[in-house]
């Protein structure tokens, strides 16, 4: 069976996760032009990300998968679902990065960002989830790596964010990748909604300047949540060809 009638459950964890049960082209064609204000800030950001040499937002959507691809198929999260996750803050300092990537972002702003849902394509395939890259100088994007790794070790009791409690952070062994994993973090969380413990596993990986974190959930085994290596060597691919 599919996941994806469960999704409704832990759709507002982490508030990404929304964006993974109901996103699609519909969602998209119903977005708002951005106003001047926004377009400005677009510019500038392209400005920065030139200066420092990392991957502007338009180069990034390009290196985003899109479509089908290793068992999955990837698709475009409206702009509005994505904000929702924005500035998510921990009760916790040290655990600032966690929350940051449950929102859907990096604790450090990025000079582009991109979004994508992930469904798999077999129907007996329950690992469901969502994917993001961030794109940052190459010394910020280690840095992003260097304190999510100091969260993960310092908040083994979890944290509590935006009135929802994640009771548990354990630290996962790596998956091996393919080229273009310049570094990876791979861990556990476990949110408490209500009676039910919901699981939650990530996959952060660094390639050059940009941050890939693959977010997967699987109700029926927690074992088995984390999103495939296939996929993730599909995207690092991606961003290895966008960067040259």
């Amino acid at each position: 069976m599919r996941l994806n009638r469960a999704l409704p459950i832990v759709a507002v964890i982490p508030a990404l996760l929304l964006a993974s049960a109901c996103s699609g082209e519909s969602a998209e064609s119903g977005e708002k032009k951005p106003k001047a204000t926004a377009q400005s800030a677009d510019e500038k950001n392209s400005a920065e990300a030139k200066r420092i040499g990392a991957l502007d937002a338009a180069q990034l959507e390009k290196a985003a998968l899109t479509g089908k691809a290793a068992g999955y198929e990837a698709r475009k999260i409206a702009k509005a679902e994505v904000e929702a996750g924005r500035d998510m803050k921990s009760d916790n300092k040290a655990c600032q990065p966690l929350a940051s990537l449950i929102g859907g972002f990096t604790h450090l702003p990025a000079v582009g960002v991109a979004h994508r849902s992930l469904k798999p394509t077999a129907a007996t395939d329950a690992t469901v989830g969502s994917m993001w890259l961030a794109s940052h100088s190459e010394p910020d994007a280690t840095r992003v790596m260097t304190d999510l790794r100091a969260a993960v070790t310092a908040c083994p009791k979890g944290f509590k964010t935006l009135g929802l409690t994640y009771g548990k952070v354990e630290s996962l062994p790596a998956p091996k990748l393919g080229a273009g994993a310049d570094e990876t973090v791979a861990y556990r969380i476990t949110g408490d909604i209500g009676k039910q413990k919901v699981p939650m596993t990530y996959t952060v990986v660094r390639s050059g300047g940009v941050v890939a974190a693959f977010y997967g959930v699987n109700m029926l085994d927690p074992k088995q949540a984390a999103i495939p290596v296939p996929v993730v060597d599909a995207q690092l691919k991606k961003i290895a060809d966008a960067r040259g």
